[in-house]
């Protein structure tokens, strides 16, 4: 039975948490209705994010930490950090084994013409925890349980070198709201991610028995509260506060700074790394719906992205080889097309 979407966003229909009206709407979008009259209340101004700058300006070595990937959204985080508001910047990125040149050649560039000084962290510590989610077929998302591992590490970084900001390139769609705020952008409380939060905290649980992760934080709040026992960092995105969409800022970044977009990558139209593919691919079989499924359906609400434009680029249609290619190094295989 073909999976029914909802004809406003992007989302299937997906018992218990995501489910459709008689008119084919789904909840989320409906609830999104009761709140929209107040939503204009809190939408935040640039004006909001300068006087934070200017809080924290010239107080420490670095004023900011900008998360690079080498995608187009954290490249204009760096360009506005660097170029606008003229803050010293420490641009920092991490490469858990599967980064691509392509994105990595992006921050190279970028770093280069801005002048701006550069910190990079390469590091297989991930590949252990990849390969056993792959191998144990657990529900757990890919992208969320590294996206603990890499803010984790991203606040050892600000508190090692006494960062007060900490830039990220998150756009809206990233966000329930913009508000700032000092944790990752997917809120596992949310409808939308409620099973894939419970399958990968129970992942995470089970990795206790294994000295190598027996530390390993349980959800992005616990990696949160641990950082600011330690060293209290802000994480903001100034994406939440400017009007520019990626029509605007990417024609400047490709000029100003040789940003290249990869020839293969999902979404259509998005820098992510290798294993990225992989972890769509273990949503979609799982879930029916992926993180970006999720994020341009926020848009879509916002009014910032048409249905369309997201379902052109949500469009996966994976090759089995690719998938094996990447997930050689964590000895795992995907089965042919005929299920062999």
């Amino acid at each position: 039975m073909e999976t029914r979407l909802c004809g406003r966003c992007v989302l299937p229909e997906s018992a218990p948490d995501i489910h459709l009206d008689s008119q084919g709407v789904c909840n989320l979008c409906r609830d999104h209705e009761k709140r929209r009259p107040e939503a204009g209340a809190s939408r935040l101004l640039e004006s909001d994010f300068t006087k934070i700058i200017e809080k924290h300006r010239g107080r420490h070595e670095f004023d900011c930490l900008v998360m690079c990937s080498g995608g187009k959204d954290s490249t204009a985080a760096l360009y506005y950090a660097k170029r606008r508001y003229k803050l010293n910047v420490l641009a920092f990125t991490f490469d858990h084994g599967f980064e691509t040149e392509e994105a990595l050649d992006n921050v190279r560039r970028a770093v280069e013409t801005l002048d701006a000084t550069f910190l990079t962290y390469r590091s297989t510590f991930m590949r252990d925890m990849f390969a056993r989610l792959l191998k144990s077929g657990s529900p757990a998302v890919i992208c969320h349980v590294c996206a603990i591992w890499y803010m984790g590490l991203t606040y050892r970084m600000a508190e090692r070198f006494d960062v007060p900001l900490i830039i990220a390139g998150w756009t809206k769609g990233q966000m329930t709201s913009q508000p700032v705020l000092t944790k990752c952008a997917c809120n596992l409380a949310a409808p939308e991610y409620a099973r894939m939060g419970r399958a990968t905290k129970d992942f995470l649980a089970g990795l206790k028995d294994d000295p190598k992760y027996k530390d390993f934080p349980g959800s992005i709040e616990e990696v949160v509260a641990r950082a600011q026992k330690r060293h209290k960092s802000l994480v903001l995105s100034p994406h939440w506060f400017l009007p520019y969409s990626a029509d605007e800022y990417v024609p400047v970044i490709e000029k100003e700074l040789g940003w290249r977009q990869p020839r293969l990558s999902y979404p259509a139209k998005t820098t992510n790394c290798a294993l990225n593919f992989i972890s769509v691919q273990w949503a979609l079989k799982h879930y029916g719906y992926t993180h970006y499924h999720v994020e341009m359906s926020k848009l879509i609400r916002e009014g910032l992205l048409t249905r369309e434009e997201a379902l052109e680029q949500l469009r996966a249609d994976f090759d089995p080889e690719l998938l094996n290619r990447i997930a050689g190094p964590l000895g795992f295989r995907f089965p042919d097309r005929t299920g062999a």
